[in-house]
């Protein structure tokens, strides 16, 4: 009978693309804390993507389909990740729930649908996808480019007319960075530090006795 406690050894081929998408999420959290330089990478990209759809004359419907997929990803990026429509808590209140909008109402920050890094990694896998795409003539369907130009311009303006208005009636702002820090805030973190140190005095005496 054959040991069945031992797991199956692993071929070559499997280990290799083990290795490679071990050493792939490596480099993807090395890279979020640079959100600049991930960025500029991204928008290179995209400089290579349309220059290469000018230069070649051709890949349009390629073209309109990445443009429907980024308008989605930003939509989601701006939009919180509980819809203030849709929260139960605010059946009773025909407003909905709003970030606080004096300096003594508690801090809620923003939290996206679609988080930065997920955006930014979304974005440019689909441009790089749409990019090796063009260089198969089986994607270049023709069609009317002046067409898909006014397509995507009514539904990013009616997309973005209808966020927007979601925006005001929730009264909420999709940018906001870190909790503000006030002027006071080293006298309270003495304050803390002298609390602090008083506790764990008075919890080595209770030890020593």
């Amino acid at each position: 009978m054959d040991d069945l406690s031992n797991p199956p050894a692993r071929s070559a081929v499997s280990t290799f693309f083990l290795r490679l998408g071990q050493r792939y999420q490596i480099l993807l959290d090395k890279s979020t804390p640079h959100t600049k330089a991930r960025w500029v990478f991204a928008f290179v990209t995209v400089g290579l993507f349309l220059t290469r759809i000018i230069t070649a004359q051709g890949w349009y419907i390629v073209t309109y389909a990445l443009g429907i997929y980024h308008l989605n990803l930003f939509i989601a990026f701006l939009t919180p990740k509980i819809d203030p429509a849709l929260d139960l808590d605010s059946v009773d209140d025909l407003d909905g729930p709003e970030l606080p909008t004096r300096s003594n109402e508690e801090f809620r920050p923003f939290i996206r649908r679609l988080p930065e890094f997920k955006f930014w990694y979304a974005i440019t896998k689909s441009t790089i996808i749409a990019l090796i795409c063009t260089f198969f003539d089986v994607f270049n369907v023709p069609v009317f480019w002046p067409i898909l130009v006014m397509y995507f311009i009514t539904l990013f303006c009616i997309t973005m007319k209808r966020q927007i208005r979601h925006m005001i009636k929730h009264r909420y702002l999709p940018f906001t960075h870190s909790k503000p820090r006030y002027e006071n805030s080293k006298l309270l973190e003495s304050q803390d530090a002298v609390e602090t140190y008083n506790r764990i005095n008075k919890t080595l005496i209770c030890l020593l006795k």
